[in-house]
């Protein structure tokens, strides 16, 4: 009778190193998931941020009314794809210029020899060579004001690529990670439920219906999903906290549209993969054969 507690002790010692270690091995895979997320999101947030910084430049006839080119500007930015536009009399693109010359041109020259323009900004959607084709045709049909337009193709295209090409890459990568988080958080698990093996052929044994014995395991793998998803956003938040410190300067990295979602996927993923792992290594031991449980 004196084993009886030792054997207690060990027991629910062994319980406790397999839920810690199974919450561990949980927590450093949502983190990893958590940082191919975070880095896969800044970059859609950086790429949208570069498309809606390609300018327009609406070149205007040089014998363009003002009144007419303020209508003509009113109009443009109550079109859909336009984030918003500014206009550029030649007095204003002159004194730009020497701003950024550091030197005064006009005194060589007898006249100003730049134009009147619309710098035109589209929405981030709408920023691609498709797109920008119909746009570009759209305000040449205003013959009367529009002299040219003009843009940065090489540029447009440039980064629609590399947008292209680094969402591949990151969508690869997170789905190869998902698959080998899946597995691990799985083998885990089931070396936990196989610690209980014999626990569950006994309830079995004594007719306890299959959800009765499934219930607490799941319950228990689903809160172990949730816990290791909250320690693993605490780290998340930690590292974007370091990282916004260490590049406030170039780019914010703690955009609420970011780290929220962020969380929230997180959040998801522990509670989904604890769920399914706890489900299936649960079924198998109530399938199992007694002969089985020994190996």
């Amino acid at each position: 009778m004196a084993k009886r507690p030792k054997e207690r002790k060990l027991f629910k010692s062994r319980i406790r190193g397999s839920f810690i270690t199974t919450t561990l091995s949980m927590t450093l895979v949502l983190f990893l998931l958590g940082i191919v997320g975070y880095l896969f999101l800044n970059a859609q947030l950086l790429s949208e941020h570069v498309r809606e910084n390609i300018c327009f430049s609406v070149r205007l006839q040089e014998d363009a009314r003002e009144p007419d080119v303020i209508a003509f500007k009113k109009n443009l930015d109550k079109l859909s794809f336009v984030r918003y536009t500014e206009y550029i009399p030649k007095d204003k693109a002159a004194e730009n210029l020497v701003e950024d010359l550091g030197e005064d041109f006009m005194d060589i020259l007898d006249e100003n020899p730049l134009w009147s323009s619309i710098d035109l900004y589209l929405e981030a959607n709408y920023a691609n060579p498709d797109s920008v084709e119909v746009i570009e045709k759209r305000i040449r049909q205003y013959e009367n004001l529009v002299e040219d337009v003009s843009y940065q193709k090489d540029l447009l295209y440039a980064v629609n690529k590399n947008i292209r090409n680094i969402s591949f890459v990151f969508l690869g990568f997170a789905v190869l990670l998902i698959l080998i988080s899946f597995a691990l958080i799985n083998n885990t698990i089931r070396l936990m439920v196989y610690s209980k093996r014999f626990l569950i052929r006994t309830m079995r044994l004594v007719g306890a219906a299959k959800p009765f014995i499934r219930r607490p395991f799941v319950w228990s793998g689903v809160w172990q999903g949730v816990l290791a998803a909250i320690i693993a956003s605490a780290m998340l938040a930690g590292l974007i906290d370091l990282f916004n410190k260490e590049f406030a300067d170039v780019i914010s990295l703690s955009e609420l549209s970011i780290v929220i979602p962020l969380f929230v996927i997180v959040l998801g993923l522990g509670v989904i993969i604890s769920y399914i792992s706890t489900l299936f290594s649960v079924n198998k031991y109530l399938r199992i054969k007694s002969e089985n449980l020994y190996y």
